[in-house]
């Protein structure tokens, strides 16, 4: 009985063997040796007829759109685009350093401007510091003077009042109090007197 089971897998193995052998066989008989067969016959009908069938595949193949090689110097359109994206970038940045730096100018002009108007301000004002001085000197010298006139007899102030300008003499006698004007006026000439008293009430 383990015997005849022995046979039976034996056989199945052969049988299994004989069918893969048959169905190489069969694959080599109907397919490859055709081809191979075709292959020589094209290739001295090539020879025959003075045609390089590498030269002509390559051509074949180049017609294909997948298989045609991209020359390296040749640029992908999304290549040339982004390109022209960066080299429009790079202008615009440059544009934006070039405002930058005309701003910056400007700062520094504006603030060498504004030094040199602050240093004037402070000239300016020394100068009005300097006039306010003079002004209360001149201020303190001509109530000196007025209390001088003042002091002065009648009789002495009015010929030197009537020798000066008539700007000066009108000024002091303006500031001069009422009794010491009459006491002066009263002195002078009548012409003289005339003349003062109607540039006084002017």
């Amino acid at each position: 009985m383990a015997k005849a089971k022995k046979t039976k897998e034996t056989k199945s193995v052969e049988l299994k063997e004989k069918k893969s052998a048959g169905f190489f066989q069969i694959l080599l008989a109907w397919i490859i040796i055709p081809l191979m067969f075709t292959t020589a016959v094209v290739l001295i009908i090539a020879k025959v007829a003075d045609i390089n069938v590498f030269d002509q595949a390559k051509e074949w193949t180049s017609k294909i759109p997948f298989l045609e090689e991209k020359a390296p110097d040749e640029k992908v359109e999304g290549d040339l685009i982004l390109e022209e994206r960066v080299i429009s970038l790079q202008a615009e940045i440059q544009e934006k350093e070039a405002q930058l730096f005309e701003v910056q100018d400007e700062l520094t002009k504006v603030k060498d401007s504004n030094e040199t108007l602050e240093i004037e301000k402070e000239k300016l004002n020394e100068e009005i510091e300097k006039l306010k001085r003079a002004q209360s000197e001149s201020k303190r010298d001509f109530k000196e003077i007025v209390t001088t006139y003042e002091q002065m007899s009648a009789k002495s102030a009015a010929p030197v009042i009537t020798k000066m300008g008539d700007a000066e003499a009108v000024q002091i006698l303006s500031n001069l109090k009422p009794a010491t004007l009459a006491a002066i006026l009263e002195k002078m000439a009548p012409e003289e007197a005339a003349k003062y008293t109607s540039m006084l009430t002017k």
